[in-house]
């Protein structure tokens, strides 16, 4: 009886030791997938907006271009503010050493 135990505690051990041997590889398959998703949506991302921008004149791709740029530039200060009066308000010490 005894015998038969410790047979069935070995396979166990052995299944066990095979899952965790699987479920090392998980991460490495699951990070591949995503970056292959990624790279690919990227990839047709770019081509689509090259392909807009043959389309329009030149002057309104740029024109476009600055005021996203712009939009991101106020809304990036308007953070920072944001972030200063909130730190400030919970008397966070901002100053540099």
């Amino acid at each position: 009886m005894f015998y038969g135990s410790a047979l069935h505690t070995i396979d166990s051990a052995n299944n066990n030791l095979k899952i965790l041997k699987m479920m090392d590889w998980i991460p490495i398959v699951l990070l591949t997938f995503k970056l292959l998703v990624l790279a690919i949506g990227m990839f047709f991302a770019i081509k689509w907006h090259y392909d807009q921008g043959k389309k329009m004149a030149t002057n309104a791709v740029l024109r476009a271009g600055g005021k996203v740029a712009a939009i991101f530039m106020f809304s990036l200060m308007g953070l920072g503010l944001f972030t200063l009066v909130l730190a400030r308000t919970f008397g966070l010490d901002l100053s540099f050493p």
